[in-house]
């Protein structure tokens, strides 16, 4: 986790700077029930002397793992024996004296020793307290810290590499590449502005220009990946669709290795929608069970399928389901007119297509009254997959994964992810000045010390993304959501 360079640890708030900030605090930093282990966590200035009056022996040597007798203060009655780590300032995670226990698991022994470790002065660590310490002392900057938020949140393989890459600094640095040549752009036009009759002459108009166009191209490629970022960290909502007892409840069931909808032969079993995550390699799939689509007169039902109706509008990809090739047709046809995300054929049983007659009765008709079926519907043959046996279902996940790609993917491999609205808004926001600067530069419209003005605007976007300047309600939202204990 590398800090980012030249950050101004003094405007971000010393420690100090916040209520309680000198405090030496204490969390159980892992949840709460049966376990084999728990780890309890204390940081502060003083850490040690706190944990010299509930662990014996101490001290400890300094990163190396002891087993420990940890007692009541004053009473010096046991509470467990545990192994205790302690950590010098410059060595822990918060950059202060940290001392971490390793209890049993459970629920008594990690609230005791909390519990002693308060009585001998510490006080309960607020939401991401931890964290923040590490950001206040320069472990590291605003956007890893979201990241180590985001690595404990991960519910897919995919979240959990752009927590890692954004956790080791990689938007972090390009963000601040950024900075450091809007600051160059600001020397140049400092240097314009006050020392115009140098032995060296103005600065050429062209220099100035090419370096704003190069910082303007950079922040449009970070933003072009938000889109695949927002995909990344929510999931692609993948919507299945198609009329009552078309199989879409088995598939879900099946897609998810686990019962979760209901499933009958009674159709308009699924009166609502039903959601959730599906970890595919690439992308995570928000997978949503529908209510199936038709006609009706029942009230709940129709309910039902105005929610279907409104997930179709906002689907990233489609699943258009039926028992047979007429079915899935019927079901392509009323899905295309509800939304304008791509639609994949699914024609589900395929275990109960072999032994059911001809060809013509698998696809819906009468033998021998086949109706050809649009090749408009099918620009390539419906996936055939099966629930029961399995069948199809890999390669139906790989065809929605190239259908995502598709529209999300091409994101260099050196360029990290935006996976925050807060990133988002800040790149935007640099972006805009940028822009409006080298629009007004060009046209020449404002005098240099004028248009200089938007080149800083940008800047103190950038600073606030990664923290090299302190606002307490920009730590404040990041911390909130952060659990206990981290």
């Amino acid at each position: 986790m590398t800090p980012t360079p030249d950050r101004r640890a003094a405007t971000t708030g010393a420690p100090g700077a916040l209520p309680g900030a000198d405090d030496t605090i204490a969390a159980v930093a892992t949840p709460a029930g049966r376990g084999a282990v728990a780890l309890v966590r204390l940081s502060g200035g003083e850490a040690f002397a706190v944990a010299a009056r509930v662990v014996r022996p101490w001290p400890l040597a300094d990163r190396v793992a002891t087993l420990c007798a940890v007692r009541e203060p004053g009473s010096d009655a046991l509470l467990d024996r545990a192994l205790v780590t302690a950590f010098a300032g410059a060595r822990s995670y918060t950059g202060e004296p940290l001392v971490e226990i390793a209890t049993h698991g459970g629920a008594v022994v990690p609230a005791a020793v909390l519990a002693a470790l308060v009585r001998a002065g510490a006080r309960e660590a607020l939401p991401g307290e931890f964290t923040r310490r590490a950001v206040l002392h320069g472990k590291m900057d605003v956007v890893q810290a979201e990241a180590v938020a985001d690595l404990v949140d991960a519910r897919s393989g995919a979240m959990h590499r752009a927590a890692l890459a954004q956790l080791d600094g990689g938007l972090s640095r390009r963000v601040a590449r950024l900075r450091e040549e809007l600051l160059q752009v600001e020397a140049l036009l400092a240097y314009d502005i006050d020392f115009p009759e140098e032995d060296d002459g103005p600065v050429p108009a062209e220099r100035i220009a090419d370096a704003a166009a190069r910082v303007l191209a950079q922040l449009d490629a970070l933003l072009a990946t938000a889109p695949a970022g927002e995909v990344v960290r929510d999931g692609a909502l993948v919507v299945i669709a198609g009329a009552p007892n078309a199989g879409k409840s088995s598939l879900f069931n099946a897609l998810l290795g686990r019962s979760r909808a209901i499933v009958t032969s009674v159709p308009g079993t699924t009166r609502d929608a039903l959601e959730a995550t599906v970890d595919a390699g690439r992308w995570p799939l928000r997978l949503v069970d529908t209510a199936g689509l038709r006609e009706t007169s029942d009230v709940v039902e129709r309910l039902g399928i105005e929610v279907s109706e409104r997930y179709l509008a906002d689907a990233q990809v489609v699943l258009a389901c039926g028992e047979t090739d007429a079915g899935v047709a019927e079901c392509v046809a009323r899905v295309r007119a509800l939304t304008a995300a791509p639609v994949m054929a699914v024609r589900t049983k395929g275990d109960l297509i072999e032994g059911r007659g001809t060809r013509e009765e698998a696809r819906g008709a009468p033998e021998g009254e086949q109706t050809p079926l649009p090749s408009s519907l099918f620009p390539v043959s419906p996936l055939v997959v099966s629930a029961e046996t399995g069948e199809g279902l890999a390669a139906l996940l790989a065809a929605v994964g190239e259908a995502i790609a598709a529209r999300y993917g091409g994101v260099a491999v050196d360029m990290p992810l935006v996976t925050r609205e807060r990133h988002r808004r800040a790149l935007a926001e640099a972006r805009d000045e940028v822009r409006a600067f080298a629009e007004a530069w060009a046209a020449g419209e404002l005098p240099a010390v004028v248009a200089a003005v938007h080149v800083r605007a940008a800047v103190g976007a950038l600073e606030l993304l990664i923290g090299a300047v302190g606002v307490e309600d920009v730590l404040d939202r990041v911390f909130r959501t952060f659990c206990v204990g981290k």
